[in-house]
Formats: C-alpha cells, structure tokens, sequence
C-alpha cells in the first residue's frame, strides 16, 4: 500500500478493478499473495542453487539475497507490460515511463522490495534452516546403533520441483500476454535473467541420494538381528522341577 499512496518505491500508478478486491482500495489482495509466493519460490532457488545451507558464508547469504530479488524482478519484466499495456490493463501509470511504458524506478523499487524479502526469510531461516540432515545408523561392536547425522544437505533438486514450477508458471502466463500484445523485447530480458538462473540453480542443485536410507535401512536390520541374537543368549533358563536326590 505505500507504493500505491506514495509512489514509493515503484513510481506513481493505480490498481484498476480487474484483480478483485482491494484492501483499504489500494491494493488487490492478490497482489501480496502472488508476492509471497514468487518471492519464496525465488529465494529456495537462490538459496539452494548456491548452497548458502550447506557451506554458509556472508558471501552466499548475500548471493542467495541478491540472486533472489533478480529472478523476482525478471518476472516483472514481463508480467508488467502484459498487465499496464494490454486492451485490458489491471493497473495504470501516472507518468509513463521509457521501458513500454514502466519508469526504471519500478525495476529499482523491485529489486529493493525483494531483497527486503530475501532478507527477512534469511534471518527467519538463519537460526532454523529448512533443510534436513541425513540419518543413517552406524552398528557398533556390541550390537546397539548409533544414529549419526551427515553434514546440513540442502534441499534436494526434486524438493525444488514445485518453487520452479511456480516460477516458471507465473512467467509462462506473462509471456503469453505479452507476447499476444506483441510485446517481446522484456520477454527476452525475463528469459535471460530469469529463467535461464532459475533452471540452473535447479539444475545445479544435487539430486537425491539413496545411501543415506539404504544404509539406515541395512544397518537398522543388521541391529535388530544382532540385539535378538543377543538377547537369546542371555536368557536365565527356567529351574527344572524334579525329585531330590537321596
């Protein structure tokens, strides 16, 4: 809501009626809600593809951050021409700017706002990562288990499927008005900086791997038989009843 009562820190526009619902009759309520979640998609690429979880450094956290708030901000690249510029725009600029009609201050506010974004679920996720460790149980030499814990492992490329879908859905949708308005100039840009990072952070991000549950799953059974056997050996034989020698 500031940035349509102030102009800050996108530029002068308006929400027309086509989203629905406005809060306070500013903003359409879908307008926060496509927000969170292209901005979470975003960050689990950034954060993941770069491994900022499993190799923490300042210089990964403020990677993930940066990178983050670029592949939100290419998504804007297309999604708002196809939205101001169309037979049936969702909203309106005050003063029409130099890039099909958006003033660049929109891009800067973009990438401002995500990194905001980025920050916040950094610093949320800084002291409780989403990601799992890998378990898996080692057999000592009496028998009992040890359950051990691998290094951090970030969430696997199958984890990601869904935050990539999500993007590249959004973008998908704005291509298409774009391109049906015969805008294709910030598509380009949106496939080049958005996109193409978003399916090599996917990409780049380590499959799942089935050794750490093959290898609880073997060493578990390996427990249980040993502790039985164990336990057999150990039983106290019940006292036989009989006649006493004379």
């Amino acid at each position: 809501m500031l940035g349509t009562s102030t102009g800050f820190p996108f530029g002068d526009y308006a929400y027309l009626s086509g989203l629905g619902y406005k809060i306070a009759g500013l903003v359409p309520v879908t307008i926060p809600l496509s927000w969170f979640y292209l901005g979470l998609a975003s960050y689990l690429l950034a954060r993941t593809g770069l491994n900022s979880e499993q190799k923490p450094s300042w210089w990964r956290q403020l990677g993930a951050i940066a990178l983050g708030a670029l592949l939100l901000t290419s998504w804007d690249f297309v999604l708002d021409p196809a939205m101001s510029q169309t037979a049936a725009p969702f909203w309106e600029w005050e003063t029409p700017g130099a890039f099909f009609g958006m003033p660049y201050q929109n891009f800067f506010g973009w990438f401002g706002t995500g990194a905001v974004f980025m920050t916040v679920a950094a610093i949320l996720w800084s002291k409780k990562p989403f990601a799992k460790q890998d378990a898996y149980s080692t057999l000592t030499q009496d028998g009992s288990t040890t359950l051990t814990r691998d290094a951090y492992s970030t969430l696997t490329r199958s984890q990601l499927n869904l935050p990539l879908t999500v993007y590249l859905g959004n973008f998908a949708f704005a291509t298409v008005m774009s391109l049906a308005a015969g805008i294709w100039i910030p598509v380009v840009l949106g496939l080049l900086l958005g996109v193409a990072p978003a399916v090599t952070l996917w990409w780049v991000t380590k499959p799942a791997s089935a050794s750490a549950a093959l290898n609880l799953a073997v060493n578990t059974a390996a427990a249980n038989l040993s502790s039985s056997e164990a336990s057999r050996k150990t039983e106290t034989p019940v006292a036989s009843v009989g006649v006493a020698q004379k």
